[in-house]
């Protein structure tokens, strides 16, 4: 059974930045595509960013490729996403989940989801 451990997040400024972490408990971490998502209020959720399993191929959607990095350590098990420039629109819940392709992430319908990390951007 996996479990994903989302943290990180906060309360910024914007123009603020943040790190977002994503401690994956199970197995076989090092074999899967993870990813970064987001849910804000009255909207679904939607893909930030995915990265293969040896992190050699971030991917990111146009709206979120100027300021957002993901990253991973599969010797932590642990995927992180840092966000720059952060603006109101960001202010969302932040998920992580995992697949075997990137490709499958763009429309998530993930059965299980962690209790993610608000990211709230606000002066």
């Amino acid at each position: 059974q996996v479990r994903l451990v989302e943290s990180g997040g906060g309360v910024v400024q914007p123009g603020g930045s943040l790190r977002l972490s994503c401690e994956y408990f199970g197995d076989s971490f090092n074999t899967l595509a993870m990813g970064w998502f987001r849910q804000a209020p009255g909207k679904e959720r939607e893909f930030v960013a995915g990265i293969n399993w040896s992190g050699s191929s971030p991917f990111y959607p146009d709206s979120m490729k100027d300021r957002f990095t993901i990253s991973r350590d599969n010797a932590k098990n642990t995927v992180y996403l840092q966000m720059t420039g952060l603006k109101p629109e960001d202010t969302a819940v932040y998920y992580c989940n995992f697949d075997t392709r990137i490709a499958t992430m763009l429309t998530p319908r993930y059965d299980y989801w962690g209790q993610g990390t608000q990211v709230t951007v606000s002066s």
